[in-house]
Order: C-alpha cells, then structure tokens, then sequence
C-alpha cells in the first residue's frame, strides 16, 4: 500500500471510487484474493527483474541488491538484475522507477538516506509517499558510536557525563553532512541535551583519524569500524540500532544504555525494495514474501553478514510506517539542529 493512506474529504465531497473501494479492502482483510490475482502472484516474475540502486556499488543498498537479487534469481528462475542509476543524493534512480511500469519488474533499493532526502529537499520530482509502494525491508547496517581509546568513557552513561561536563571539548566526526549517521548523534545530542561540534567526514576517513588520534568521537557504519573495535584500537559504546547486531553482539544499543531518555532510541541504517504506486498487491506480496523466506537461510543471511549488514525484514506495511515515522523525525531534528542537505 502507498505510504500516505487518503485523507478524509473536506465538507460533504465524495472520496473516489478507488479510493472507497481501497479503504473497504483494508477493512476486510478476510477478502480472497481474485483468481486473476493469485494468477498473477504465482507467475510472477516471467521476464528479468531490475533493482536500481541510487548509489555506486559497493554501498549498502548495491551489496543488498546483489546479494538478495543473487538468490531470488534462484528461486524465480529468471535473472535479477542490479543497475546502479546515481546522482542528486539518490534522487536520479528513485525519479526512474516512480516513472517505470508499475508491474514489478522494475524496483528500487531504498535506503533510509531516501527518508532524509524526503525530510529535507522539498522540491523533489517525485514524492517517496504517494509515488511507491513499499514492498519489504531486507537489510540494516547498524551504526555505531565509538570513541578513541585515550576517551576516559567506557560505556555510553559515562561518555555522556563526560559531554555534560565538558560541552566544549569534544568533537565528532559522521559519514557525512545529513546522514543516518549525522542524525544519530544529533538525536542524541538531542535526548540527553549534550553538546559536541559535528565535522563531516566519509566513514573511512573518520575511522582513520579516531584510531590515528585526530579526533576522539565517531558514528559510522559499523562494519567500518569493526575491525579498529576488536583490534583495541577503536573503543564502542552503543548501537544505534533497535536490536544489537549478529556481527558484534556484545555492544549494546543505545537502549541498552540504562538511560532513561534514550529508552525508546532507535536509528536504523536500513535497505529494503520499493514498487512504482500502482504495482498490483499481488506482485508485492509475492516479492515480499519471499524476501522473507530467503532472508530466513543461514547461507544468505552468511553472506550479509560477511559484507556487514543484518538481515532486517519489515514487511510493506510495517516498511511504509517506518518511512513516514522516519520523515517526520528527520525533519524535526533537522530543523532543531540546523541541518540541510549539501
């Protein structure tokens, strides 16, 4: 289903016809499906499948392309193709498939920097909230904040009494500029009213200067940094992640903090599928069904693993709430720290 559901009409207008028939659907889940439709989802794919990733390969959306569009090709028997389209934050590729036929054989690789972008570029040609329809949530790279070790914080309770007491003297270093990973710290800063000055980096560059003594203070994808943690030379202090990560399950998440404020923190650096708007249902739930079942292989979720991502299902439903919930919260923090878009 599209992200935004229709909003009830002013005054006495009439919704249209879709639009009545879609919310007696929703009401009636019992309804069984056409036998067109079930035709329709058992046939599905018939032809190649395109994934267009918005960045270069070697990114998390690329990687979790190739990899679950490696074993769906398996299971339908036709190839899945991953086309890189870049440019514009992501923008290019997302623009392509919200034109593409909406029969499924074209989908986009989201990836939670489409939420940023959705929160912060107000003039884009397409609208992430009436121009897809999610169809599943397949991976996470979870984020991790990290300090040097010359850092007298050994969990995230005394980093954050180390900020308080000195809110001049720390700086941190992201993946860059409006980022997952900007916002994660900005959100922190945020919930426990901390300060340190953000300075943008990539992921590699700010893993080199916190383990080469730079800078004291980084939030970066996890697999990045993972090496430098377990090597001492990188000391973690929380997940950003609602869940802790399979790649590293003895750091906690900011959850695990103890601290009250950050009970409810979650960021996730997540990559799933999306459908142009009118894709039938019944060829979004057969993809997301069984994205589900491969993401449940202990040989695929290997292979995610040895590339750094968690495997994270959400489901259509469940993929477009997050998205609006993350929209929304993007915004806000935005404006509250005054972050824009480079």
């Amino acid at each position: 289903m599209p992200l935004d559901l229709p909003r009830a009409a002013a005054g006495r207008r009439r919704r249209p016809l879709a639009t009545a028939l879609l919310g007696t659907l929703l009401a009636a889940p019992f309804i069984v499906a056409s036998p067109a439709a079930e035709a329709q989802q058992a046939t599905f794919p018939t032809k190649p499948v395109r994934f267009v990733a918005t960045f270069p390969p070697g990114g998390g959306a690329d990687i979790t392309g190739r990899i679950l569009g490696a074993r769906l090709g398996e299971l339908w028997k036709q190839p899945v193709v991953v086309e890189n389209r870049t440019g514009a934050g992501g923008s290019v590729g997302a623009e392509l498939v919200s034109r593409a036929n909406p029969d499924g054989y074209t989908l986009l690789l989201v990836a939670a920097s489409h939420a940023v972008n959705a929160a912060l570029l107000p003039k884009l040609t397409f609208d992430l909230a009436k121009d897809f329809k999610p169809v599943a949530l397949a991976t996470s790279a979870p984020i991790v904040l990290a300090v040097n070790p010359r850092v007298k914080a050994n969990n995230l309770q005394e980093f954050t009494g180390l900020l308080r007491a000195q809110p001049d003297k720390f700086d941190y270093a992201s993946c860059g500029m409006a980022t997952t990973h900007h916002f994660t710290m900005e959100l922190y800063k945020f919930e426990t009213k901390t300060t340190a000055v953000h300075i943008p980096h990539s992921c590699a560059i700010a893993v080199a200067n916190a383990v080469g003594g730079q800078l004291d203070v980084v939030a970066v994808t996890l697999a990045s940094a993972l090496p430098f943690i377990q090597q001492g030379k990188l000391r973690a202090l929380a997940l950003s992640s609602q869940d802790r990560s399979p790649l590293a399950p003895d750091i906690p998440t900011f959850r695990d903090s103890g601290m009250p404020e950050l009970k409810g923190f979650a960021v996730e650096n997540y990559y799933g599928l999306l459908a142009p708007a009118a894709t039938p249902d019944a060829v979004v739930r057969k993809v997301e069904s069984d994205v589900r079942a491969v993401l449940q292989e202990p040989d695929l979720r290997k292979k995610l693993a040895g590339a750094g991502l968690d495997p994270f299902f959400r489901s259509g439903a469940d993929t477009a709430k997050l998205l609006r919930a993350d929209i929304d919260r993007y915004r806000r923090i935005a404006g509250i720290a005054g972050i824009k878009q480079e």
